[in-house]
């Protein structure tokens, strides 16, 4: 069977339709999951199945705003940045860093039956660790961005979208997005280097 095209799913999903949001979850639950899991080294399973419920309720309540402009799934990978940055937030308010939940990637949820379905590159348990500690240090580098150079970083190269996706997503020429990219991650090794080092750093502007 030919799967319906976005579009007409997302029309359905407009009217109520709760096959076509059974549908829609389907397709995008375990690629927003993995994206989550990427933003933040230490997210536990249940951290991204929060997250992810967080996110998908949000999608609910605010799809009617989603215009189109560019593809349902940037659209929801920005969400979804947003729900992971409130919920690290929330995790430090609470002090709650401290401890390491385990890792249950592949359970699914008993409420939904769906997978976060991750990555696995299975690195060496010695560099596992320094991989580790190293994308939390990378992690905190981009905190300290700016919103708009945060965001291009997580959808490039979290999210996986092309240039011409992120030219649409981000309302920006091709040469623009090229342009900000780089300017960003000279800003982002810039604010790494000084926290592989030990030293402080404070908020870097963006253009």
């Amino acid at each position: 069977m030919t799967p319906l095209p976005e579009v007409d799913l997302l029309a359905r999903c407009r009217r109520g339709d709760a096959e076509a949001w059974d549908e829609l979850f389907d397709r995008h639950y375990a690629a927003a999951g993995r994206f989550v899991f990427q933003l933040a080294s230490d997210f536990s399973h249940e951290d991204v199945e929060e997250i992810c419920q967080e996110v998908f309720l949000s999608v609910i309540k605010n799809l009617n705003s989603f215009q189109g402009d560019s593809q349902f799934q940037t659209w929801l990978f920005r969400i979804a940045a947003n729900k992971a940055r409130d919920h690290r937030e929330r995790q430090r308010a609470a002090k709650r860093g401290g401890g390491q939940s385990p890792l249950s990637l592949s359970a699914e949820d008993p409420e939904t039956g769906l997978t976060i379905d991750p990555p696995s590159h299975a690195p060496a348990p010695d560099n596992a660790l320094l991989n580790s500690e190293r994308a939390e240090l990378v992690r905190v580098a981009l905190d300290q961005l700016e919103p708009p150079c945060r965001e291009i970083i997580e959808l490039r190269y979290f999210g996986d979208l092309s240039y011409e996706e992120l030219s649409v997503a981000l309302k920006l020429n091709p040469k623009t997005v090229s342009s900000r990219l780089s300017k960003c991650l000279d800003r982002l090794e810039a604010v790494a280097r000084r926290i592989f080092s030990g030293e402080k750093t404070g908020v870097f502007p963006s253009n």
